[in-house]
Order: structure tokens, then sequence, then C-alpha cells
């Protein structure tokens, strides 16, 4: 099994030409503001790159509303290591990859698990607020 020890620094995991998932390796330093994800997904993903000296003018965002079905969900691995289950809508397994400290994964379809290697430290940011145990289904 391939735990993606070899892919590229950035992966996109699709079944059946559909997105399931993105990951981000820490090793991915882009030189320029580079965007990761298409303008459809419910979150965007990207590297805002400055120079030495440069500024984001203070800002505020506006009160856009908006109307979002589902849930993404992007995870930073701060510590440790893991391996990262990634299922289609049948919850049939589609890749297994080992994330460590600082990989990132947008989750943007499907289902998955994680199964811990060590001691880990998951950032996890979603779509809020949370409701409870009533917005998962586990299998």
């Amino acid at each position: 099994m391939n735990l993606g020890m070899d892919l590229p620094a950035i992966e996109q995991i699709t079944d059946n030409n559909r997105p399931l998932a993105n990951i981000i390796r820490a090793s991915f330093l882009p030189e320029r503001t580079t965007f990761l994800t298409p303008p459809e997904y419910k979150q965007q993903v990207g590297f805002v790159v400055y120079p030495s000296g440069g500024e984001v003018t203070r800002h505020t965002h506006l009160p856009l509303e908006r109307h979002i079905v589902g849930t993404s969900e992007v995870i930073l691995v701060k510590k440790g290591r893991c391996l990262l289950d990634i299922y289609n809508d049948e919850r049939e397994l589609v890749a297994t990859r080992e994330l460590s400290a600082g990989d990132l994964m947008l989750m943007v379809g499907g289902g998955h698990g994680f199964r811990m290697l060590e001691d880990t430290i998951l950032l996890e940011i979603k779509q809020g607020p949370y409701t409870g145990v009533e917005e998962k289904e586990r299998f």
C-alpha cells in the first residue's frame, strides 16, 4: 500500500473524477501567492506570500450571506504522525495517506478517518457552529 511517501507536495484524491480530498505537504512553499482550490469549493485554501516589510492592510470582512450545503474540513497536523483514510460516498476506502507535522488536508467530499501512529495533535477548521454529534454519520 502506498501511503503517500513518494507523492507530490500537492495531491488531489478523487473517485470517479469527484474530488474527495486535497493534501498539501509541509514541504510545499510557493514563491508567490497560490490558491489551491477552485472557486466552487466550500472553503478556499491558499498561500499568500509577502516579502519582508510587506503588509496586509487592516480590514474587516463584510457580513456577506452565503448558502453552504455540507461541511468541508481542513485538518493541519501540528504534531505527530497519522494515517488518513479517505472514503467515497459509498463508504469504500479510496486512499490511505500518511500525514506528518505541517501537512494539511482539505476534505471536500466522501468520508474520512484517522489512525494515529504516534501522539498526534490535529488542528481542525470547519464551518460552524458545531451543533452536536447528529452532524456526523459514523460507519
